[in-house]
C-alpha cells in the first residue's frame, strides 16, 4: 500500500505541475458557481411565489429543490472534465519513455495501477471539495439537512471513481492523450445515454439498460437513500476497471 501511495502522490504533483489540474478545478469552479447561482435564483423565485399563495416554509425542501437538481446537473460536466484527468496516466507515460522505467521498478502491476487511481481520485475529490463553499453558505443561512448530502457526495465519489477506472484503462491502450481523452469521452457519453432506447427493447431490455446507466444509480444517493444494490453496481464497476487496466499493463510489461 505504501507503494501505491508513493504513485498517487507522484501523479498528483503531476496534475499540478503541468496546467491540467488548474484548468479542470478552475474551469469546474466556474461551472459549479454558475449554476449554483442560477438554480439558488429560481429556488428563491419559487419560494416567493408559494409565500404569495400562502405556503409556508415547511414546504419548501431545500435538499429536494436545489442541491438535488444542482448536483444532478454537474454530472454532465463531469463527461467533460474527467476525462482530461485520466487522458494523460499512461498515454503521457508511454509517449515520454517512462512507462520502461515504472515497469522495471520494485513494484507490482496493482501497485501502479491502484496508485494512479488514487491519484486520479484525489484531484476529483479536490474538485468536489470546492463545492463545500457553496453548500456552507446554504447552511449559514438556510436550513438544508446534511445526511443526504453526505450520502449523496458519497454517492458522487463512486459515480467519479466509475469513470476514473474506465479513464484509465482507455489510456492505457494508446500513447496519444487527445485519443485517450476524446475516446475516454465516448466511452462516458454511452455510459450516460445507454438507457435512453430502454422503451424500444421491451421490458426485460429495459430493465437491463435502465441498471447499466450511471445516472440512474446516483439519483436515489442524490436523495439522501442508499440502496445495497448501487453500492453493489458501482463498486463492482470499479473493480471491473480497474481490472482491465491491470490487464492492459500486464500486457505492456510483456511487450516489454
Amino acid at each position: 500500500m505504501r507503494n501505491a501511495l508513493a504513485i498517487a502522490q507522484k501523479e498528483l504533483r503531476g496534475y499540478f505541475a503541468s496546467p491540467i489540474a488548474y484548468i479542470v478545478i478552475g474551469f469546474f469552479a466556474l461551472l459549479f458557481g454558475w449554476f449554483y447561482v442560477g438554480i439558488l435564483d429560481w429556488f428563491v423565485r419559487q419560494g416567493m411565489q408559494m409565500g404569495q399563495f400562502g405556503m409556508g416554509p415547511q414546504n419548501v425542501n431545500v435538499n429536494q429543490q436545489m442541491i438535488r437538481p444542482l448536483l444532478l446537473n454537474m454530472t454532465v460536466v463531469f463527461l467533460f472534465l474527467l476525462p482530461l484527468i485520466t487522458m494523460r496516466t499512461y498515454a503521457e507515460e508511454k509517449r515520454s519513455g517512462t512507462i520502461e522505467l515504472l515497469l522495471t521498478a520494485p513494484l507490482t502491476d496493482w501497485q501502479i495501477v491502484l496508485g494512479k487511481f488514487l491519484g486520479a481520485m484525489a484531484l476529483y475529490g479536490a474538485m468536489l471539495a470546492i463545492t463545500l463553499v457553496h453548500f456552507g453558505l446554504l447552511f449559514a443561512f438556510g436550513h438544508p439537512e446534511w445526511k443526504p448530502l453526505a450520502t449523496a457526495y458519497l454517492g458522487l465519489l463512486l459515480f467519479g471513481g466509475c469513470f476514473i477506472s474506465i479513464g484509465l484503462f482507455v489510456s492505457s491502450l494508446t500513447r496519444n492523450q487527445i485519443i485517450a481523452g476524446a475516446a475516454t469521452f465516448g466511452v462516458f457519453l454511452l455510459l450516460w445515454v445507454i438507457d435512453w432506447i430502454g422503451q424500444s427493447l421491451g421490458p426485460n431490455g429495459e430493465a437491463i439498460l435502465k441498471y447499466l446507466s450511471m445516472t440512474d444509480h446516483l439519483d436515489d444517493f442524490v436523495k439522501g437513500v442508499i440502496d445495497t444494490k448501487h453500492l453493489v453496481y458501482y463498486l463492482s464497476f470499479i473493480a471491473f476497471g480497474l481490472f482491465l487496466t491491470l490487464r492492459s499493463v500486464d500486457t505492456e510489461r510483456w511487450r516489454g
